[in-house]
C-alpha cells in the first residue's frame, strides 16, 4: 500500500541525510524535517519513504497538506490518504487509529506548518494508539511533540574550491542536470563551470531557487545569469521593493522567486498570481475559468501557462492523463498570493474561483445519470481540493445559498464517491446555518439523508423526513416528492420494517421523471425490489430489479445499475440460482469500483460469498467473506447495520464453518481478511 509520487527528474545528493533518515526512523516514531521553504524536504521525505518502504509490511502513506486551510478537516484528508471508506459517524481521527492499531505504517504528513497544532494532536493522538507506527513529517518548524526527532534539511552544498573540487558540489550537479534538461544536452567549459559554482553559491545552495535559475538558461548564458543574480543580491532589494530583516535563506529565496517574477511578462505575472487560489493544482480549462478576465482573455491563458512552466513557475503534475493538470510549489504560490493581494484582485479571483467550482459540480449533478458518470466521478475527484477550498470560501465570506447549492449538488461525491464524513462535515454547517427554506435547502437535506443512511445512521434520516416532505409538497419539482418517499422508504427498509417501506415506496409515480432529485426515480423502485426480495418474493424483485436496470444501462449509468446487479444478485441466491447470482455479484462490483465506492463493493461481495458457499465451494466462499469483512473494516459499519443484509452473510458463514470444520474454516476466512485487498477484490471478480 503505497502512494507515493512518482520521481520525474533525476534526485541529487543528500546521501547524508538519507542515512540519517533511515536511522532516526529505526530508533525514533516521529521524525521532522525542518528547513526554509524551497530546500527540498518533501523530494527529501519521499525518497526517505520509498527507501523505507519494506520495513513496513502495511504500507507508506503520503498525506499532502499544503492544499488544506481548515483544522478540524486534517483528520477527514488522512482518512482519505490511508484509502478508509469509514462511512460511520466516529471522528474521523478515531477511525484512523483504530485503523492503525494493529499496523506497521509510515504516514508521511507533508507540510504541517500552517497547522502546526493540529498536526501536533494527530501525531500524539495516533502514536499512542498505533505501536507498529512511524511518522515522518515536513516543516518549516517542529511540531513540539515529546519524542519528536528533528533532522534540519540544510541546503545543497557547493564547493568552496572548485579548483580542488571541480564538480562543484551537489548544488552545482543539480543546477548542470537542470540546465541540460531545458537546453538540449548543455556542455560547460571550465569557464561556465566555476560561473555555474558561483550562482549557486550566491543562491546559498537552496534547491528551488537553482532550479528557478537554471530555467533561464534557454535565454542567458550561464555568465549572464549569474550577472543578473548579482546585481539582485548586491542591491538587497526584495521582489516587493522593500529591504527586508528576514534571515539570509528567506532573503535568498524570495529574491530569486522575484527575479524570476521579473523576468515573466506582465500577463505571465498577472496570470501567476490569479492561479494561486487554486488550492491542489488545476487543468487548462480551469486556468482559463478562473484567471482570465480584463487583459487576460481566456485565449491567451494556454500560451502564458506555457511560459510559466518553461520557467518552472507552474509544473505539470506527473502521471495526469489528459488533461494534463499543474501546480505550484508552495513557495512559488505564496510569493503569488502577496502579488496578487498588492493588485487588489484577491477578492474577485477567488469568487471566480468560487463560481467555476459551483458550476462544476452542478453541472456534475445535472450529468450524474448520463454516459458522462465516471468522467464526472473522476473529475470531481481530481478536483477535490479546490472544491473543498471554494466551500471554505463561501463559508467565511457568509454566501450561505452557495454553500447549500453546492452541499446539494454534490450528494453524488458523499454519498456515491465515499466522501461520506467530509459531506456530512459541510451538510451540517450548511443546514445550520441556512437563511430559510428553499430549493438549495431541500436539495442539501436530501444530501443530508443519504449520507446518514450509508453511515448506517437511518434513523437520523427518519427524523428529517418529515421536514424534507412538507418541502417537497410545496416544491413544483415532481421529482421532489418521488424523493420524499425515498428519504422516508430507505431507512425504513434498512432498519427491517420492509412492508411499511413497501407502502411507502409504492405510493410513488412509476415512470422516470425529470426534475433535481431524478435519480430518486430509480432508487426507489430499487430499494422497493430489495424490499420485496426480503419479504420473500424473489421472482417479482428481480423482475423489478432488471427492469431498472436495462432503463440505466440505456441511459450509459453505471453507479446506480451496480445497485440494480447487487439486488438481482440477492434474488437470484434467493431463488437458488448460485450462478446468476455470482454473475450478476461481479457485475455489481465492477460497476462499484469506478467510483471507490466502498460499501457497495463490500454489499457485492458478502453476496458473491454466499452464492460461493451454497455452490459447495466452502473454501473460495470463507476467503471472500473475509475479503469483505476486511472492507467493511474500512468502512465502520458492516451491512451498513441493515438486518436484512446481515441475513445474507451470517448464513454464508454458517454454512461453510459447519462445511469445513472451524480450523479450516479459520484458515481460508483469514487468508481473505489478511491478504491484500487489491487482489482480494481482483480475485472476487474472477472468483
Amino acid at each position: 500500500m503505497e502512494n507515493l509520487p512518482v520521481e520525474t527528474t533525476s534526485f541529487i545528493g543528500r546521501t547524508t541525510e538519507l542515512a540519517l533518515i533511515e536511522q532516526m526512523l529505526t530508533k525514533h516514531r516521529l521524525v521532522t524535517l525542518n528547513g526554509v521553504g524551497g530546500v527540498g524536504k518533501s523530494r527529501l521525505a519521499v525518497r526517505a519513504a520509498r527507501r523505507a518502504a519494506p520495513r513496513f509490511p502495511d504500507g507508506v502513506r503520503l498525506v499532502g497538506l499544503s492544499p488544506l486551510r481548515e483544522p478540524s478537516l486534517l483528520g477527514y484528508v488522512v482518512l482519505e490518504e490511508l484509502g478508509l471508506a469509514d462511512q460511520s459517524t466516529r471522528p474521523p481521527e478515531d477511525v484512523v487509529a483504530e485503523w492503525l492499531a494493529t499496523r506497521d505504517v509510515l504516514l508521511v504528513l507533508d507540510s504541517c506548518e500552517h497547522m502546526i497544532d493540529a498536526c501536533a494532536r494527530l501525531a500524539v493522538l495516533l502514536l499512542d494508539a498505533a505501536p507498529g507506527l512511524r511518522i515522518l513529517a515536513t516543516s518549516r518548524e517542529p511540531l513540539g511533540v515529546a519524542g519528536e526527532w528533528c533532522v534540519e534539511v540544510e541546503p545543497l552544498p557547493v564547493a568552496a574550491d572548485p579548483a580542488r573540487d571541480p564538480g562543484g558540489g551537489d548544488a552545482v550537479a543539480l543546477f548542470l542536470d537542470r540546465a541540460r534538461a531545458g537546453t538540449d544536452g548543455l556542455r560547460p567549459d571550465r569557464a561556465e563551470q566555476v560561473s555555474a559554482a558561483d550562482v549557486c553559491r550566491r543562491l546559498d545552495g537552496i534547491p528551488l531557487a537553482i532550479e528557478l535559475a537554471a530555467a533561464r538558461l534557454p535565454e542567458l548564458s550561464v555568465h549572464q545569469l549569474g550577472e543578473g543574480l548579482r546585481h539582485r543580491f548586491d542591491t538587497l532589494i526584495t521582489a516587493d521593493g522593500v529591504r527586508t530583516p528576514l534571515p539570509p535563506r528567506h532573503r535568498t529565496l524570495r529574491t530569486t522567486i522575484g527575479w524570476s517574477h521579473e523576468l515573466c511578462t506582465p500577463l505571465e505575472r498577472l496570470l501567476w498570481a490569479r492561479l494561486c487560489v487554486c488550492a491542489a493544482g488545476f487543468d487548462g480549462a480551469d486556468a482559463r475559468a478562473v484567471a482570465a478576465g480584463g487583459p487576460l482573455s481566456a485565449d491567451a491563458v494556454p500560451a502564458l501557462l506555457d511560459g510559466l512552466v518553461a520557467k518552472s513557475v507552474v509544473r505539470p503534475v506527473p502521471g495526469t492523463a489528459e488533461p494534463v493538470r499543474y501546480r505550484m510549489l508552495d513557495t512559488v504560490r505564496e510569493f503569488g498570493a502577496h502579488w496578487l493581494g498588492e493588485l487588489g484582485e484577491e477578492a474577485a479571483v477567488r469568487q471566480a474561483h468560487l463560481e467555476h467550482y459551483r458550476s462544476l459540480v452542478t453541472r456534475a449533478d445535472r450529468e450524474w445519470l448520463t454516459d458522462r458518470q465516471t468522467a464526472w466521478a473522476t473529475r470531481v475527484v481530481a478536483e477535490h481540493a479546490n472544491v473543498r477550498a471554494a466551500l471554505d470560501h463561501a463559508l467565511r465570506e457568509g454566501r450561505l445559498h452557495t454553500v447549500l447549492e453546492m452541499t446539494g449538488a454534490l450528494w453524488f461525491f458523499w454519498f456515491a464517491c465515499g466522501f461520506t464524513h467530509e459531506g456530512r462535515f459541510y451538510l451540517e454547517r450548511a443546514l445550520a446555518d441556512a437563511p430559510g427554506p428553499g430549493p438549495e435547502y431541500a436539495k442539501a437535506l436530501w444530501a443530508y439523508g443519504l449520507v446518514t443512511m450509508s453511515q448506517g445512521s437511518p434513523e437520523e434520516a427518519l427524523r428529517h423526513a418529515d421536514e424534507f416532505r412538507v418541502l417537497a409538497e410545496r416544491s413544483a419539482d415532481p421529482t421532489a416528492r418521488v424523493a420524499a418517499c425515498c428519504f422516508e422508504g430507505t431507512p425504513l427498509f434498512l432498519t427491517g420494517d420492509c412492508e411499511r417501506a413497501i407502502t411507502v415506496l409504492d405510493g410513488t409515480t412509476k415512470e422516470t421523471l425529470s426534475g433535481s432529485y431524478e435519480v430518486a426515480c430509480f432508487l426507489n423502485r430499487i430499494v422497493r425490489a430489495f424490499a420485496r426480495i426480503t419479504l420473500g418474493e424473489f421472482a417479482s424483485g428481480k423482475a423489478l430489479a432488471h427492469e431498472v436496470s436495462v432503463e440505466l444501462a440505456a441511459r450509459g449509468e453505471r453507479w446506480a445499475r451496480a445497485y440494480g446487479d447487487y439486488v438481482q444478485a440477492v434474488a437470484a441466491f434467493g431463488l437458488g440460482d448460485w450462478a446468476d447470482a455470482a454473475e450478476h455479484a461481479r457485475a455489481s462490483m465492477r460497476g462499484k469500483r469506478h467510483f471507490h465506492d466502498t460499501s457497495g463493493v463490500a454489499l457485492a461481495v458478502d453476496v458473491l460469498a454466499a452464492a460461493t458457499v451454497a455452490d459447495g465451494r466452502n473454501e473460495s466462499g470463507a476467503a471472500l467473506l473475509g475479503t469483505a469483512q476486511r472492507l467493511w473494516q474500512s468502512i465502520g459499519r458492516p451491512q451498513l447495520g441493515a438486518p436484512p443484509l446481515v441475513a445474507v452473510r451470517e448464513q454464508a458463514e454458517r454454512q461453510s464453518r459447519r462445511a469445513l470444520g472451524g480450523a479450516a474454516y479459520t484458515r481460508a476466512y483469514e487468508s481473505g481478511l489478511y491478504g491484500d485487498t487489491v487482489d482480494g477484490i481482483a480475485y472476487s471478480t474472477r472468483a
